[in-house]
């Protein structure tokens, strides 16, 4: 019997806080802009501007903070590496290009 009440599960997924402000940013950017239209009541411009400039901010900066995640997660393993290692520490900016070859190269000979 574990005399422990609870294993340690290790660390939780980094990329949970993230995704979850983004999904909030996202629908609140949504309800910004369904409440910022035109067409529903009048307005002055300076306030439309604003307004729909600020749901547009929060709409993007939700994309960008999703897509980040995507990519955290589904990022493809890079071969060697240890598998608890982090995932992001030894992986150059160009992992994924393969290294050219003798006939690549452009060299005679």
């Amino acid at each position: 019997m574990n005399p422990k009440p609870y294993a340690s599960h290790g660390v939780g997924d980094p990329t949970a806080v993230p995704a979850a402000l983004g999904l909030g940013l996202l629908a609140v950017g949504g309800w910004l802009l369904t409440t910022a239209r035109p067409w529903q009541k009048p307005g002055h411009p300076l306030t439309l501007g604003l307004g729909w400039t600020a749901s547009g901010a929060l709409l993007v900066c939700g994309l960008v903070l999703l897509a980040r995640c995507v990519r955290t997660v589904h990022r493809r393993p890079v071969p060697g590496a240890d598998p608890g290692a982090d995932p992001g520490a030894d992986r150059g900016a160009d992992a994924d290009v393969p290294a050219p070859t003798e006939a690549g190269t452009g060299t005679d000979g």
